[in-house]
């Protein structure tokens, strides 16, 4: 498979309950297990995470560059996987009603996730940001994703 051009950001949530951490070794249990406890993917579904602290930790890496190489893909958002990066905070579930989706990010979050997305439109302005919900039928990221990148400065045709 050649290597394809960058052409989305999307955002996610770990869909956990509010104030629960998430580890790295988590996700990968979560997402290339076997079924039925896991999801058996060949590679987890985000590149970076987010943490409650605001530590973002890299998942799987990649060069850094405006391609995607086959190396570099996740599996974030079926259809979208071979042209996107993938980044994901922890949490987006409500405490008390793990069906509700909720912005669930802490200060620390939204500072980190607000870095890490100022710092990517400046290195690839073309890229779209989206959120998950835009490419399927999920509330992920629990939050309104378009109007968020407003009020962060990022305006998108």
């Amino acid at each position: 498979m050649p290597r394809k051009q960058l052409l989305y950001l999307v955002l996610h949530c770990t869909a956990t309950s509010e104030g629960r951490e998430v580890s790295a070794s988590e996700i990968r249990h979560w997402h290339t297990d076997p079924e039925p406890k896991g999801r058996g993917w060949k590679q987890v579904g985000y590149t970076d995470m987010i943490h409650l602290d605001g530590k973002v930790e890299r998942l799987v890496n990649n060069n850094e560059d405006a391609w995607v190489d086959p190396w570099e893909i996740t599996n974030g958002a079926k259809g979208y996987n071979a042209v996107s990066r993938h980044v994901v905070y922890v949490g987006g579930v409500d405490a008390n009603n793990r069906k509700k989706a909720k912005d669930t990010r802490t200060a620390a979050q939204k500072e980190a996730l607000k870095k890490y997305v100022l710092d990517f439109h400046k290195k690839f302005p073309r890229v779209k940001i989206i959120g998950h919900y835009q490419v399927a039928n999920k509330a992920c990221p629990s939050f309104d994703v378009p109007k968020w990148l407003k009020e962060i400065g990022i305006d998108q045709k």
